[in-house]
């Protein structure tokens, strides 16, 4: 393993009723609470209603952030910012999902900032020195936003898509209910999975491939989010699955799998340029991308694409290559996808194919890369090979 430091500072309140914690962690912050939230569904809910009576109970005077759209824009984060700064807020409070979540983080960040939020942080990557507290209710995980220091913005104007880390941006307290997540629509459950997946994919398909720990633990999570996915789909109220797939989320991209191991963050850069340019969910795009990136880079992840067939899937490799078993591994992964509905090529999410080089040239350097740095013309490859499905195999 590689040498590491790690340190997570989030407080997570997990269970059912959680969310009525609220006024116990109100207490240690000011009176004047921003809270941000998306287009309207917590209102339907309800949830609305029960956390402005538990803020106003709690003596906070509440402003409010709403509207925050899949793949959060630099608008949402400006209009945020200009609260904070006249209202001199105390607390931003997210509830939602990490689009919510990322969008607070830099809101938060941004209040404070001297300079302009995403030219000093996305564009030059300045380092904070300080940031307003965040407090988070998560009501869709994905992301694993409540419990880490990324946010991801999009400057839809330009087509870019970025991410930004800093340890700043952990929340102070995470809210995980996971009674709140029940009212989501079956095709956010399959994407928030997927991004999981794909959150565990690219610290898992990295060096070093030694018997490490972090290795075990990322097959251990990915057999669990397929099996809670699958009871999750069959039952969407089913208590105990969506509790398990909502901490799954949370320990996909929480810090602790990445302990260790170098990393390999290009599939999420790939996705980000397509969500750039076409606004799709950002799990179908990782749908999409990851299998035939994995695919692309076969030969130098052919060693642990066989691996993860035997580990995850039971793959049994009797008889079987190494080669052969990457590619049980692939095929396995791809029909998973489609059997929960998951798209599998850019026409799916109504991306053209003259579209593709375009998107190929935005995607930016690979500084993170596994077992190969992919080039623009590598991408524009992976791109093109994700236009069309050769039924049974990878592409």
């Amino acid at each position: 393993m590689q040498p590491f430091i790690f340190r997570n500072p989030t407080k997570v309140i997990f269970g059912k009723n959680a969310a009525d914690r609220l006024p116990q962690e109100l207490a240690a912050f000011g009176e004047r609470v921003l809270l941000v939230y998306g287009g309207g569904s917590i209102k339907r809910t309800g949830l609305y209603d029960r956390l402005v009576r538990h803020l106003t109970q709690s003596g906070k005077k509440v402003f409010e952030v709403p509207g925050v759209m899949p793949n959060p824009r630099t608008e949402k984060v400006y209009e945020g910012i200009a609260i904070c700064r006249s209202e001199k807020i105390d607390l931003v409070l997210a509830v939602g999902g990490g689009s919510v979540i990322d969008c607070s983080k830099m809101i938060a960040a941004g209040a404070l900032l001297d300079g302009d939020f995403w030219e000093e942080l996305f564009l030059n990557g300045k380092s904070l020195e300080r940031s307003l507290p965040l407090g988070v209710i998560l009501t869709m995980p994905a992301t694993a936003s409540e419990m880490n220091g990324t946010a991801v913005i999009s400057h839809w104007e330009g087509n870019r898509k970025l991410g930004y880390a800093d340890p700043l941006l952990h929340p102070y307290f995470s809210i995980l209910d996971p009674v709140l997540t029940m009212t989501m629509p079956r095709e956010q459950v399959v994407f928030g999975a997927v991004d999981m997946m794909s959150h565990v994919f690219e610290q898992y398909f990295s060096p070093p491939d030694d018997n490490n720990l972090t290795d075990e633990l990322a097959e251990g999570l990915l057999r669990n989010i397929r099996l809670n996915l699958d009871a999750s789909l069959a039952d969407l109220r089913d208590y105990q699955a969506r509790s398990n797939l909502m901490w799954d989320g949370t320990m996909a991209l929480n810090g602790l799998l990445r302990l260790g191991k170098k990393g390999d963050w290009q599939a999420h850069k790939i996705e980000h340029a397509l969500s750039a340019w076409y606004d799709i969910p950002h799990g179908a795009g990782l749908s999409i991308v990851h299998p035939n990136l994995l695919f692309y880079i076969r030969r130098e992840a052919e060693a642990k694409l066989a691996r993860y067939a035997e580990k995850v899937w039971g793959i049994c490799p009797q008889d079987r290559t190494q080669e052969e078993m990457a590619f049980a591994g692939l095929k396995a992964m791809r029909a998973y996808f489609d059997s929960i509905g998951a798209p599998a090529t850019l026409g799916e999410v109504g991306i053209p194919e003259e579209a593709v080089r375009d998107i190929a040239y935005s995607v930016s350097s690979a500084e993170d890369a596994g077992y190969r740095a992919l080039d623009r013309r590598d991408v524009y490859e992976i791109l093109k090979q994700s236009l069309t499905r050769r039924e049974g195999l990878p592409r």
